[in-house]
């Protein structure tokens, strides 16, 4: 059984839910960027504006401002592929020309009407994900009938939709969402049904690490860095289900526990 890749999280942000502000700086941003390439991570995911519940949106110069010279700075001194966690197409064609390969959009290419044509114009990877409505609404009281069946009908019209104008077959990668317009049930249904998303044909990432549902589970588990032990649960749920891609924040953890389990089951 292959293990996933580990796509670590570097967020240049003042509010990102798990370490907003800390690596705001580049200097802190690049040393967190080498430390997680030190962990064993296989990508990183830049991110310049926070998706987290209640958001407000960042312009995209300032957001380009943030992204680039840390991609700039990775670029020049590792080989390592580089996602850049954004929705505005102009942030995306700074980034992939910075060295990014991967476009990770959290609105599937929604954002803006020009979002699935610059995804083929780039030729990057591209990286769709499920969100009901958008940051700053997207937790108020969100409801389906059948969570998997909703998301994964979603994530298979977007990935169609992305191939009718020109984005590659291959290229297309696919995430649910966890957290993202979904209450607890909703995410816990999703992980318990991961294999059915991967059955769609299409590399499926996983982004669960840190999430505040793990709180519901576990009320202890307060704080974001509180949430290793449940975060690498649900790494180790996707690897069960052969999720080609795992997003975390504690990498060397989650590689090491990868690791074992790859081991447990060769």
């Amino acid at each position: 059984m292959n293990k996933p890749l580990v796509m670590g999280v570097v967020n240049v942000t003042p509010d990102s839910f798990s370490d907003g502000g800390r690596f705001l700086d580049a200097g802190a941003a690049l040393s967190r960027a080498r430390r997680l390439i030190e962990g064993g991570a296989d990508i990183l995911d830049i991110g310049g504006e926070s998706t987290r519940p209640g958001a407000v949106p960042v312009p995209e110069s300032e957001e380009i401002a943030r992204v680039v010279p840390l991609i700039e700075a990775i670029r020049g001194e590792s080989g390592v592929r580089i996602s850049i966690d954004t929705m505005k197409p102009a942030v995306a064609r700074a980034a992939v020309a910075a060295g990014a390969t991967i476009w990770n959009d959290v609105t599937a290419l929604r954002w803006s009407r020009d979002g699935v044509a610059a995804a083929a114009e780039l030729g990057c990877e591209v990286v769709l994900m499920h969100m009901l409505g958008e940051p700053r609404t997207m937790q108020d009281d969100p409801r389906y009938d059948d969570v998997v069946a909703e998301v994964g009908a979603f994530l298979a019209e977007r990935a169609e939709t992305a191939m009718a104008a020109g984005v590659a077959r291959e290229k297309i990668w696919l995430d649910p969402g966890i957290g993202f317009g979904k209450t607890v049930a909703h995410n816990l249904s999703l992980l318990a049904h991961l294999d059915a998303l991967v059955d769609l044909g299409f590399p499926v990432i996983l982004g669960a690490s840190r999430k505040r549902f793990l709180t519901a589970l576990d009320p202890s588990a307060k704080e974001p860095d509180q949430r290793l032990p449940g975060s690498l649960a649900a790494a180790l749920t996707g690897a069960a289900a052969s999720v080609a891609a795992v997003r975390v924040h504690d990498v060397a953890e989650t590689v090491q526990a990868l690791k074992v389990w790859a081991a447990i089951h060769a």
